[in-house]
């Protein structure tokens, strides 16, 4: 059975590909097309189709579109009502409406020989309930768990809560538009100033730094109503704090209203995740998928005060993860587990050495890569790290990613200059799964960087670059087992340091894509102050 899964309504476009049950390869369109979030400047882009990601999974088996069983496209129209119906005032809804129905034919079009007739819509939230409990682990209820989607909008609702059961879903409640707490947030991200379904993340960063003065208004104005749903109710956010521009002062007003937002988005996810378990029967695992799902600091408190013993959540938890999501709903048959991130492309070292010759750039070839970026590391130099396949989602996981020493303070503003983003911006911790405990308290291991931890108190003053204003760290644990380079950069540099923990944030600029390509990795080499480039076995230095 080979199912190709293709997300491409709202944003994120995306493509991933479904063998017989395995997860062959999964690429969001950003990674090729070089636009972000695979958008082009206008209010929507359900006809941008992730041709390139989509022919680039394809050739990963070997296959042509013509071998395809199914296309499974994560949107179903049929599901749609009437804007007015849905109390939501968008003129683009129905044109996004006629280009999904005609996306058999459109898929046709961008690879010649598919049949139109093997492309099935799947619902958008069953696929990202999909992509969550049919990606999970077994220790996480792989087939057999709860699940929780909660994102800006679907085709006609904003959440779904269900139980998975021997893989099938029976949904339990799902929200209707234009209730939404996903589209809540975009609100206040973009009155902030930030991109809207763009920069969620830039108001969880920015809610440390502020006091959730306006808790009390809030929990009035978005309430659960007690059978698995809730209601957002209307509020000028102006009376709250002034709008703010993309290049404007942020206030201690602005950051008050992203304290205060983050906290009710804590509570509210809380009691729908309470009900779900009730609902379930009890259910030991809970999975989440849809973008409230990388909000990192809801999903630590939930684990810390929510009712389930598990709970896993999908690295591509935002629309690109849909693509996966159709493909394993639409697979007939079991489907295994999500074997990594580590989903994209990746380069042979032949491949490497190649483009770095055409490049003509001086390169080595050091017996250890791993102890040479060490090195490099302990003298507080930066280091880019282009290894393996690249990451599904939108967190650097140690394939494409710019590391750094976490024993100087100055480093987080350092690295935010490098990516040319904003300051308050924090950068996340790499640790090695045997020793995070020592370091961190909160939901461990953690491989995908989606829960935020406490620095523990012996820990604040070695680690200042990775511990934010309110002494918590998004962390990463590494397997050694699972990523045996990786845990060697550790090892190499806490031999060198003392310290267990290295920066990790993401190998590109402000606006960009993360790197996917050697040549990307060059070009941003070549125009940032990064001292060494560990691309595969090879190093490049910066001429001194």
């Amino acid at each position: 059975m080979r199912v190709l899964g293709i997300n491409a309504i709202f944003h994120d476009p995306a493509a991933a590909l479904v063998v017989d049950g395995r997860i062959v390869a999964a690429a969001e369109e950003e990674r090729f097309s070089r636009r972000k979030h695979g958008k082009r400047p206008v209010p929507f882009s359900a006809w941008e189709l992730p041709e390139l990601s989509a022919r680039w999974c394809l050739s990963q088996a070997g296959l042509e579109p013509q071998d395809l069983d199914v296309v499974a496209y994560s949107f179903d129209p049929a599901l749609c009502r009437p804007p007015e119906e849905l109390g939501i005032a968008d003129p683009w809804d129905w044109l996004r409406v006629q280009y999904a129905e005609r996306a058999p034919q459109f898929l046709a079009t961008a690879l010649p020989g598919l049949d139109p007739a093997k492309v099935v819509f799947v619902p958008h939230h069953v696929a990202h309930a999909a992509s969550a409990a049919l990606a999970a682990p077994p220790e996480a209820g792989h087939r057999d768990c709860a699940v929780l989607v909660l994102d800006g909008r679907g085709e006609a609702a904003s959440h779904l809560a269900g139980r998975y059961r021997d893989g099938r879903l029976e949904v339990l409640a799902a929200q209707r538009l234009p209730h939404s707490l996903g589209t809540w947030y975009e609100e206040v991200t973009e009155h902030l100033g930030f991109l809207r379904s763009s920069d969620e993340y830039k108001v969880m960063a920015l809610a440390s730094y502020g006091t959730p003065v306006h808790l009390d208004l809030l929990r009035d104005v978005v309430r659960p109503t007690g059978d698995g749903g809730f209601v957002v109710g209307d509020l000028d956010l102006t009376k709250l704090a002034a709008a703010r521009t993309a290049d404007g002062r942020v206030e201690a007003e602005h950051a008050d209203l992203a304290a205060s937002v983050q906290k009710r988005l804590e509570e509210v996810v809380l009691d729908l995740a309470a009900w779900l378990y009730d609902a379930s029967g009890g259910a030991a695992a809970l999975t989440l998928a849809g973008g409230v799902a990388l909000n990192c600091v809801a999903n630590a408190r939930l684990v810390r005060e929510g009712p389930f013993q598990t709970v896993w959540i999908q690295p591509a938890a935002g629309d690109a993860g849909t693509a996966l999501g159709a493909a394993l709903h639409a697979a007939d048959g079991p489907v295994a587990p999500m074997p990594g991130a580590d989903l994209g492309r990746g380069f042979s070292d032949d491949e490497l050495e190649a483009r770095l010759r055409r490049a003509r750039v001086p390169y080595t070839v050091p017996a250890d890569i791993a102890a040479e970026a060490a090195e490099v590391l302990a003298d507080n130099g930066v280091v880019a790290w282009f290894q393996g396949r690249s990451e599904y989602g939108p967190r650097a996981l140690g394939f494409r990613s710019l590391l750094a020493h976490p024993g100087h303070a100055s480093n987080t503003e350092r690295l935010n200059e490098v990516k040319g983003r904003e300051s308050f911006r924090p950068v996340a911790p790499m640790v090695l799964a045997s020793r995070a405990a020592e370091v961190f308290d909160g939901a461990l291991p953690s491989p995908y960087m989606l829960f935020v931890h406490n620095v523990r108190a012996g820990w604040l003053d070695k680690i200042p670059a990775v511990t934010h204003v309110d002494g918590t760290a998004r962390v990463q644990t590494v397997d050694p087992v699972q990523r045996p380079l990786m845990a060697r950069v550790l090892s190499e540099f806490e031999r060198r340091t003392g310290l267990p923990v290295l920066v990790n944030t993401s190998l590109n600029t402000a606006g960009r894509p993360m790197v996917d390509t050697p040549e990307e990795a060059l070009e941003l080499f070549g125009s940032a102050p990064v001292d060494l480039l560990a691309i595969g076995p090879f190093a490049v230095r910066r001429p001194r």
